[in-house]
């Protein structure tokens, strides 16, 4: 048998090795993971009973192999929730479907509501121009951004960054309210430092002509069709009972039992290449290091650590991985009787909490980028749904600044002191339980060598064997469903024979990538 060599156990690795065994018995394939976790940055965390999603996944595409595969792993409920039976809420529910109070393997349907938190103002996310927004910004501030919008659509910014960017989707005024604090706060430049296509690759053409259009057509009282409905406005996603990474152990297990192997613990520091091709790569284990022989090797490890370790690399191809950049994130969980944040939605909670997935913290005042509410993601993510708020704090940092090295003591205490100044809570006394996770490399960002991107994937695509997917093994910021798609594509390539990679690159490159439906 040929053997079938895949880095990482996040969601493209561990699709890549799902898809290949399934799709072909010619292959032994075995995965290494370098930490003792299943399923990347998507994997779900477990602590004193209570669980946290890292980052927040939500599972929703408009690709209909990532969904079917979605459902084949973990099918969609039958009957309600817990909160849905509890608040009486009426939800999609699929025939014949596992019941989610009776069995785990279940996919949930949720309300995906998101807002930004600004001045200690709830705006809708996306930003809307409806009667609340127009509230809170005040009569002049609306009109100031209303003109400055108008502005921005007359007179065109040439699009060389992401700043420009912004402003000729929304207007200088909304800029510099709701994506200039924030994108600084996640990326640690200016937004005028980074390349435009970071914009133009999360936003997928959303702009206020978009936000109107969307809002017009809900008053319309034909269905939507998914393919048509820009990403940042679905209203509902899936989501599994217990967080992403239930489905990724799933999937894994199916692995591991159609024949693959999984070693965790295992650190991929160097690849043998000749004529080439990969022929073998060494990776660390327990402090031992090992080597193994391969005929395909299927990365999902950052690209400046693959290129890193490459032997016989060219010195512009190692200056160009070296300066890749990375943004790191902390998440603090805190476990507390109540929020002082009042539900004024028309949506159903338990304990009437607000029904945020995600709060977006655009005040520049404090560090803190969003708060997870993961009671409003699963209720099983909870021990005590009924009684007990568990959030996230997501924090933006990069690996060996002062905040990155801050004891998980510091870091309860420093975002205590931030939700306090918020007034999300009152006092530490609020405060029950709490837990701090660290993930390095958990966005690829767009600045410095970024710019040379190109010339590094020509310089990789000349290892036939050699095929790099997801996030980091591309150094581009896929959604999950991205992630698996790169996986889908290489293996059709591995076992159709196609040499060339376009294919696998291009998947969310194209500005309406899943914005429609392909056809065939």
């Amino acid at each position: 048998m040929k053997k079938a060599v895949i880095i990482g156990a996040g969601p493209a690795g561990v699709t890549a090795a799902y898809e290949l065994l399934k799709k072909s018995d010619e292959y032994e394939v075995l995965i290494l993971e370098e930490s003792q976790e299943i399923g990347g940055i998507s994997r779900t965390v477990r602590y004193n009973g209570n669980r946290m999603d890292i980052g927040g996944h939500r599972f929703f595409s408009k690709d209909d192999r990532v969904t079917a595969w979605w459902d084949e792993i973990m099918p969609q409920q039958g009957a309600p929730s817990y909160d849905d039976k509890v608040l009486g809420r009426t939800i999609p529910l699929k025939a014949g479907g596992p019941d989610p109070e009776k069995e785990d393997r279940v996919m949930l349907t949720r309300n995906r509501v998101s807002r930004i938190y600004y001045q200690k103002k709830f705006f809708d996310y996306p930003v809307k121009m409806n009667a609340r927004t127009i509230k809170n910004m005040g009569f002049a501030t609306t009109m100031v951004a209303g003109f400055s919008y108008l502005k921005a659509a007359v007179a065109k910014k040439p699009e060389d960054s992401l700043e420009n960017f912004y402003i000729n989707c929304f207007g200088k005024k909304l800029y510099s309210m709701f994506f200039e604090g924030y994108t600084e706060k996640l990326w640690g430049r200016h937004p005028s430092e980074i390349d435009a296509s970071w914009g133009a690759q999360r936003t997928k053409g959303l702009s206020i002509m978009g936000i109107l259009k969307d809002n017009f057509q809900k008053l319309l009282p034909q269905k939507q069709d998914k393919h048509q409905v820009q990403t940042s406005l679905i209203e509902e996603f899936n989501y599994p009972k217990y967080g992403p990474g239930q489905l990724w152990e799933t999937a894994a297990a199916e692995v591991e039992k159609m024949g693959g192997e999984i070693r965790k613990g295992c650190k991929v520091t160097r690849l043998h290449t000749a004529d080439g091709r990969v022929q073998s790569l060494s990776y660390v284990q327990n402090g031992e290091e090992y080597t193994i022989e391969g005929d395909v090797f299927i990365s999902s490890m950052p690209v400046k650590d693959l290129v890193g370790g490459m032997n016989d690399v060219p010195e512009d191809m190692s200056k160009i991985a070296a300066g890749l950049p990375y943004r790191d994130f902390v998440t603090v969980g805190l476990l507390v009787d109540k929020l002082n944040l009042k539900n004024e939605t028309k949506l159903k909670t338990l304990n009437n909490i607000v029904p945020d997935c995600w709060i977006y913290v655009q005040d520049v005042g404090v560090k803190l980028g969003r708060i997870q509410v993961f009671n409003n993601w699963s209720p099983y993510l909870v021990s005590d749904p009924d009684h007990k708020v568990w959030i996230g704090l997501e924090y933006f940092c990069s690996e060996g600044d002062k905040y990155w090295n801050m004891s998980e003591e510091e870091w309860v205490q420093f975002g205590i002191s931030e939700l306090v100044k918020m007034g999300v809570i009152t006092s530490e006394k609020d405060v029950l339980d709490s837990h701090r996770e660290r993930v390095k490399k958990a966005y690829p960002a767009y600045f410095d060598t970024y710019d040379h991107m190109d010339d590094l994937i020509k310089y990789l695509d000349t290892f036939e064997n050699l095929y790099c997917v997801g996030r980091n093994g591309q150094h581009r910021y896929n959604n999950m469903d991205h992630s698996m798609a790169t996986s889908f594509e290489t293996v059709d390539n591995i076992l159709s024979g196609r040499k060339d990679k376009k294919n696998i690159w291009s998947v969310n490159t194209e500005k309406e990538y899943h914005e429609e439906k392909k056809e065939a």
